[in-house]
């Protein structure tokens, strides 16, 4: 998580994850997901991206 420099941040950024990974059912685990297909891990990422832009949108950008 490049650019991330608090704790805080990565804790938060690591929940995110976990949370959009868990709505779109990849089984995400902690450390190495290196058994995860590019489908699947795309999917994580494109959940999150997602939601951003949804928070951006409603206002909450928090």
């Amino acid at each position: 998580m490049k650019g991330v420099t608090s704790n805080q941040g990565r804790e938060t950024l690591e929940r995110f994850k976990m949370e959009a990974a868990n709505e779109v059912g990849v089984n995400l685990k902690q450390g190495y997901n290196g058994d995860l297909t590019a489908r699947e891990v795309g999917s994580v990422g494109g959940q999150m991206v997602k939601k951003m832009i949804d928070a951006y949108k409603s206002g909450n950008n928090q």
